[in-house]
């Protein structure tokens, strides 16, 4: 099993990343591959909506001068794919969602390239809008006929200067559930995605 994490936030060993790493720790436990992908801070270009995906159908964005394609590849090999931003005016970052738009829209032009597959947030947050963030990226997931697992709480941490949320103990303590959660979907519900309903084309009931 596979699980991929994307990092949000332009900072390398920030809090968005820590966060990701104890989502990611209890599933290296139970065997499964994992990845971790910066793309905060990198060029990630927003979608021009051309619908080309939707006439090529070849599981890649027409723009390929950036990072969407290598980092969407990854996330359709994997079994479980982590979302992480932190919040800049009560929303993901501005990379986070580029991510969102042209990654969704072509699982969506590829017949639903992400539908089966488990999907969870992660949130960094100083003080608030958190939970819009969250909204935000569990978006992705929902329109897109993915799993969301529950924990014991919202996935968020707090705080500003880089290691602050090592100080937030009931968020590590979700993160470390949100892991094995996600392992434990892995088990009982991707290994017989099989057995999914297909997805509609767009517009269609």
């Amino acid at each position: 099993m596979k699980a991929i994490a994307i990092n949000g936030s332009p900072r390398k060993g920030g809090n968005t990343e820590t966060l990701l790493k104890a989502v990611l720790a209890p599933l290296e436990e139970a065997g499964w591959e994992t990845s971790l992908v910066r793309i905060g801070g990198k060029k990630v270009r927003g979608c021009k909506a051309c619908y080309k995906c939707f006439e090529l159908k070849n599981d890649r964005c027409i723009m390929d001068n950036d990072l969407l394609n290598e980092t969407l590849r990854a996330v359709l090999e994997a079994d479980a794919l982590i979302l992480g931003s932190p919040t800049y005016f009560a929303d993901v970052s501005a990379e986070m969602k580029a991510f969102i738009d042209r990654a969704g829209l072509v699982s969506i032009a590829n017949g639903g390239r992400l539908a089966g597959k488990i999907g969870a947030s992660v949130v960094a947050v100083r003080r608030g809008g958190a939970t819009h963030v969250f909204d935000t990226m569990n978006h992705l997931f929902q329109i897109s006929g993915m799993i969301i697992p529950g924990s014991t709480y919202w996935n968020m941490g707090y705080g500003l200067a880089p290691d602050d949320v090592c100080k937030d103990a009931e968020a590590l303590r979700n993160m470390g559930h949100l892991g094995r959660m996600i392992a434990w979907l892995g088990e009982v519900v991707v290994k017989n995605k099989a057995t999914m309903p297909g997805m509609p084309a767009v517009g269609e009931g």
